[in-house]
């Protein structure tokens, strides 16, 4: 009686003036070079796919160290200011033609595994690069503060997050070499 939507499924029929009718504009540069990068990479995406797709909202306020997420549900792309900032050519290469493979992904093929064979294709049939999972920037400018714990092996970092848990006694962490419970200072 009622056809389920399904919210991996773009919408195929969106007319071109739909799609872009305001230019995304930021005040950063280099923001506003990588929002001019996602939609050349979507109208390359059109023309080998032959195909539509509507464009994603973009911010940057994404943090941690990942350099970039998509949105399937949202149509969204976050990147990370920070890394943007000291990996610029990086970005506009690789960081934006993956986080819109993972878009394709879900609109082209409905649910799919995040860097599975259908995101791996798009990869390298429509942007011609190798399908990596992880970038290799340097993230000690966005690492947070850790704390020290100890072993019997030596000093291993935890983040604030594991720390806390700790305190609350909520969980224990064991060396993954040595098998001792790490105690702190």
């Amino acid at each position: 009686m009622f056809k389920a939507l399904n919210p991996f499924k773009s919408r195929t029929n969106t007319p071109a003036s739909a799609k872009n009718s305001q230019p995304l504009t930021f005040n950063d540069p280099q923001q506003q070079l990588i929002a001019q990068q996602v939609e050349r990479c979507y109208q390359i995406a059109e023309t080998k796919l032959k195909r539509s797709f509507p464009r994603p909202e973009i911010n940057f306020a994404l943090r941690g160290k990942s350099a970039g997420t998509a949105h399937l549900q949202l149509n969204k792309l976050r990147f990370n200011a920070t890394l943007l900032k000291t990996n610029h050519q990086a970005f506009i290469d690789e960081v934006v033609p993956h986080e819109i493979c993972h878009l394709l992904a879900a609109q082209v093929f409905g649910r799919v595994k995040p860097h599975g064979r259908e995101w791996q294709s798009l990869m390298l049939q429509v942007f011609n690069l190798q399908p990596r999972t992880t970038h290799s920037f340097d993230t000690t400018a966005v690492e947070g503060k850790t704390f020290d714990y100890f072993c019997l092996c030596g000093p291993i970092k935890l983040s604030v997050r594991r720390h806390n848990k700790v305190l609350r006694g909520e969980t224990q962490y064991r060396c993954r070499k040595c098998g001792s419970q790490l105690q702190s200072n």
